[in-house]
């Protein structure tokens, strides 16, 4: 009796320390997965000593699934995850939302990355400051982070089997208005450059901003925010959000039509229902089939190769 009360405690402190040690929202990656700092040192304008970022969950189900929501995030990283079978050589460097106050980072995150894996793209996710980094000029933290990744990606391209001439940014939310920041504003480094990745450009190939948030000005007739005025230099962009989205469609009507006047191609998105923070999971809605048109649209741009 003695010996099975210690093979159940045995077991018991096992399946303990096995579940403690597991990962099962996708974050944080396994060692065996390549993540790089995103800067050499204390990031700039950050205190050396800060607290450890970690998940503030709130309890609220996507899909009928929690999801991995850091903050206190003081030193960004990138986390590599190369496509599944075929390279087709593009990727897209993957800005998870969170009001610049967390960052989502499997729900807008690894999941997409897995996506975009199975499609033969590989995938750069960034894990960027929080909270208050954004947006842009309010903040330009993470401005400053995604800046730093571009040029890093194209800096390690070759080694990690990217053509650096088809890389692309998609986020969400947060993450989607960061993708409208760098698409115009990547001239001049919002930081004092420190090595050969701060020589490389860091204006995304394409873009695709899925319910981005922080465009327009709701006080202002929701007109759009001067800061995210494109360019005719302004990469190709992808737009998607719902109607009913608390955010406001705003966001991506006002911007496409900002697009199409600076003659920069562009395609948009609305669907009736869908709501705000849905990431990729079935909602049962239709609008839960939206990378099945990011997927056509990189064809029709060209990024992968004809259907």
């Amino acid at each position: 009796m003695k010996r099975n009360l210690l093979i159940v405690a045995a077991l018991a402190a096992f399946c303990v320390g096995a579940f403690a040690q597991a990962k099962p929202y996708g974050w944080p990656p396994p060692p065996s997965r390549l993540t790089l700092p995103v800067w050499p040192g204390t990031p700039p304008g950050e205190p050396a000593h800060m607290p450890p970022e970690h998940n503030v969950p709130n309890g609220h189900l996507v899909a009928g699934r929690p999801y991995i929501r850091l903050t206190d995030v003081s030193r960004p990283t990138l986390t590599l995850y190369k496509a599944e079978g075929k390279n087709s050589g593009a990727a897209f460097l993957v800005f998870p939302g969170g009001g610049y106050s967390i960052v989502a980072m499997n729900l807008e995150g690894t999941e997409i990355c897995r996506w975009l894996n199975s499609i033969g793209v590989n995938c750069v996710l960034l894990k960027y400051r929080v909270p208050n980094s954004g947006p842009y000029p309010k903040s330009d933290e993470a401005l400053q982070d995604a800046q730093r990744a571009m040029g890093l990606v194209r800096l390690h391209a070759a080694a990690w089997g990217i053509d650096p001439n088809r890389l692309g940014v998609m986020g969400f939310s947060a993450g989607g208005n960061l993708v409208v920041q760098i698409s115009n504003h990547y001239q001049k480094r919002l930081y004092a450059p420190l090595d050969a990745a701060d020589k490389l450009s860091c204006r995304p190939d394409f873009a695709v901003a899925i319910y981005p948030a922080y465009l327009v000005q709701p006080k202002h007739g929701y007109a759009l925010n001067p800061v995210d005025r494109p360019t005719p230099n302004t990469p190709p962009t992808f737009l998607l959000q719902a109607e009913n989205d608390p955010v406001h469609v705003e966001n991506v009507i006002k911007y496409f039509l900002a697009l199409k006047n600076a003659g920069v191609p562009a395609e948009l998105h609305i669907y009736a229902k869908g709501g705000h923070g849905y990431g990729l999971r079935h909602t049962g809605l239709p609008i839960s089939h939206w990378p099945a048109l990011v997927q056509t649209w990189l064809h029709t741009i060209k990024v992968l190769p004809g259907q």
